[in-house]
């Protein structure tokens, strides 16, 4: 795992300065402590922080091929490298022991189409010296970032927007539309970022930019949730062990420690179960909670540990934890708001001190049916008839009098009820549209001036819902799940993991992840992922044997983080200096009786604004970092 730069001056000449690529590698030396690597060859610069791995004694990067005329860095890992190098080792000379090298013979062996020989995580960059053209590629769910721009005849590319800046030196514009999709969303949307001239390259995408500077991006990679097995339930079963096992398998290949994170849910426990049945040796693994026992799953971790023999480490987070927040804004390099980034900085900090590789059960509610909202999704499928004939005001009315207390001490069963039925009279893909928001339309309406709105030429809505009718599926559920695979999964998930994880050098894989196993579960009906009001139904039953029965049948939890009661106590003050100061308000973005609204109705309990609380809280921080540069990051 390693963070990668480039520079092609394909419109000129003009060599490249090694002092900026070294700059370019520096900021993001968090991602790759161990070595530094710098390819310089007239226009073309390639640089590399390595985080080792595999091959800790030769598989320094950048990589060349027998007459160095190809090179390549890499962030990432191939779990199939070594069966890839028995086939290419019959025409190809190996000097390194390393997955790298292998992309590269089979760039020579198949050009752009090496991808799809790739199993792993992944995004590399390789120079053509022949054809004279950069080559990048990420892998298929979207699991390692990459980000480029064109500027003055120059293709720039990194593993961090942060890499970017350096290059450019002066800020870029902000793009006011990612601000809007964020609130909407929590997260920027790819292609999209913050700023308006970079760009991030689409999971299962590749992209070459040539000597004239021509850009070409081509999708790899999809899902076909419309072809379905011919397996019985039985056999499917017995298919989806063998997949993960086989992937789990893989994923621990490792010539440095390796360990597993464990929340205590059914997806990180089958993890560890297999790694257990797997390794001779205890697995470490490594939980995270809270004080507040509604929103801690360390009970169901200790379940686990204790069950799969494991040795085990806990840490608690805590309300005064706040002043990691700039260092975490800093990290993403912009605006993210899922809330639970925190907690998944700080296990990911803690696990490092024990462990280089950690493996986790991210994917496992996308790939196998996890979440409340599929539940929702089916149940609405019957239930919604009857709201549908009474139309969207009478639905909403009828939602609010029965589950809307309008209250902060309202139940999360409440607001969960509320948001449900409101959505009944909307087709499907609204339904899932309104599940997923944040702030609404409605309620952006109010908060920005109309200075603000001027800005906008698209609606937010329209990134999910064109996934969604897009979508290559035959029925509503499959479309639900296609939707959270190629939206909240890659976008705001695998962001968030990335980035905790790699901001403390450690490296996460995800055996759910593995594209075997989400292709074949993607053939299986949806009835066997969401049984009546059963979630992950196939999984568990495969997997009964191996849980223990608390795990199995406990119900689903979120990982999030206490914030409404933090926002109404520890950390109400600090939301009132920084998005209610001045300067904020000075942006011109959002109305100041607006925003004080929110805040007054927070703090005094009348209604629950903690998550979007934190959406400002954070947008307000990454302008004082990255804008203002009032808060500077050593």
């Amino acid at each position: 795992m390693c963070g990668i730069t480039g520079i092609y001056n394909y419109g000129n000449d003009k060599p490249i300065e090694k002092g900026i690529l070294q700059k370019m590698c520096d900021v993001i030396r968090h991602r790759g402590p161990d070595s530094e690597g710098i390819f310089l060859r007239n226009s073309v610069g390639l640089g590399i922080r390595r985080l080792a791995i595999i091959d800790l004694q030769t598989g320094n990067q950048p990589i060349h091929n027998e007459d160095n005329t190809l090179w390549i860095v890499l962030n990432g890992e191939i779990y199939n490298f070594i069966e890839l190098k028995k086939d290419l080792s019959k025409n190809h000379s190996f000097y390194t022991k390393t997955d790298t090298e292998v992309i590269l013979h089979l760039y020579e062996q198949y050009g752009e189409k090496c991808v799809e020989h790739l199993r792993g995580m992944f995004a590399f960059a390789i120079w053509d010296e022949k054809n004279k053209k950069i080559f990048i590629a990420k892998d298929r769910v979207g699991k390692k970032p990459l980000y480029y721009t064109l500027i003055n005849g120059s293709f720039v590319f990194a593993s961090e927007i942060k890499s970017i800046l350096e290059y450019i030196k002066k800020t870029p514009e902000t793009d006011l539309e990612a601000i809007d999709l964020y609130l909407t969303y929590q997260y920027i949307p790819s292609p999209k970022t913050i700023f308006k001239n970079i760009k991030s390259l689409l999971p299962a995408h590749t992209l070459t930019c040539d000597k004239n500077g021509n850009i070409k991006t081509e999708k790899y990679w999809d899902l076909d949730f419309i072809k379905k097995t011919d397996l019985s339930f039985a056999e499917a079963c017995k298919k989806t062990e063998s997949l993960l096992t086989e992937a789990t398998d893989l994923r621990m290949i490792s010539d440095v420690p390796l360990g597993a994170f464990l929340s205590g849910g059914h997806d990180s426990s089958i993890i560890v179960g297999l790694m257990s049945k797997l390794s001779k040796q205890p697995v470490k693994t490594f939980s995270i909670g809270f004080d507040e026992s509604e929103f801690s799953e360390l009970k169901y971790a200790k379940i686990a540990a204790n069950h799969f023999k494991t040795d085990h480490h806990e840490f608690i987070v805590k309300a005064n934890f706040i002043d990691i927040l700039p260092r975490l804004v800093w990290h993403y390099g912009q605006p993210y708001a899922d809330s639970s980034a925190l907690p998944s900085y700080f296990v990911s900090n803690e696990t490092r001190k024990h462990v280089t590789v950690a493996l986790n059960g991210d994917g496992g509610d996308e790939t196998f049916g996890g979440y409340l909202r599929y539940k929702a999704m089916k149940g609405s499928l019957y239930l919604s008839i009857p709201f549908r004939l009474l139309g969207k005001k009478m639905t909403k009315n009828i939602a609010s009098f029965i589950f809307g207390s309008k209250s902060a001490n309202e139940t999360k069963y409440l607001r969960y009820m509320n948001r449900l039925i409101s959505a009944l009279s909307d087709p499907p893909e609204l339904r899932n549209l309104q599940w997923h928001y944040y702030f609404s339309n409605e309620a952006k309406n109010i908060l920005y001036t109309d200075k603000m709105k001027q800005n906008f030429n698209s609606n937010p809505y329209d990134y999910l819902l064109n996934i969604f009718r897009n979508s290559p599926a035959k029925n509503i559920m499959d479309r639900t799940f296609y939707t959270d695979i190629k939206s909240y999964l890659p976008e705001c998930l695998l962001v968030k993991m990335d980035i905790a994880s790699m901001s403390n050098s450690l490296e996460t894989r995800s055996p759910f992840l593995d594209h075997k196993v989400m292709e074949f579960s993607a053939s299986l009906p949806p009835a066997w992922k969401i049984r009546c009001l059963t979630t992950k139904y196939i999984l568990k039953k495969t997997f009964k044997d191996l849980l223990p029965k608390e795990i199995l049948y406990r119900g689903k939890m979120g990982f999030g983080i206490p914030v409404g009661k933090w926002f109404r106590n520890d950390w109400k003050g600090q939301f009132r200096d920084i998005v209610l100061s001045q300067k904020a308000i000075s942006r011109g973005y959002f109305k100041k009786e607006s925003l004080e609204q929110i805040f007054d109705e927070h703090i005094n309990g009348k209604r629950e604004h903690g998550y979007r609380m934190w959406a400002l809280l954070m947008l307000e921080l990454w302008h004082m970092v990255y804008i203002d540069k009032s808060i500077k990051i050593s």
